[in-house]
């Protein structure tokens, strides 16, 4: 049998936030937004993340 390989996904706050520097790579647009959100609270004092920069950080999800 062979290796069988997952697409993942990736996305880079610096895409959105400039000058930021932190990336995710996760298995899910889900996963990524669940990893933004706790890293906009931290980073960037987001309390909740706006449905606009929300719907940004998807259009810079890539498949990796």
């Amino acid at each position: 049998m062979g290796r069988r390989w997952v697409d993942m996904k990736r996305f880079a706050c610096g895409d959105v936030v400039p000058g930021c520097s932190t990336s995710f790579t996760c298995r899910t647009d889900d996963e990524i937004l669940a990893e933004v959100a706790r890293h906009a609270a931290d980073a960037h004092g987001l309390e909740a993340v706006p449905d606009d920069v929300v719907e940004a950080v998807k259009a810079k999800i890539v498949t990796v």
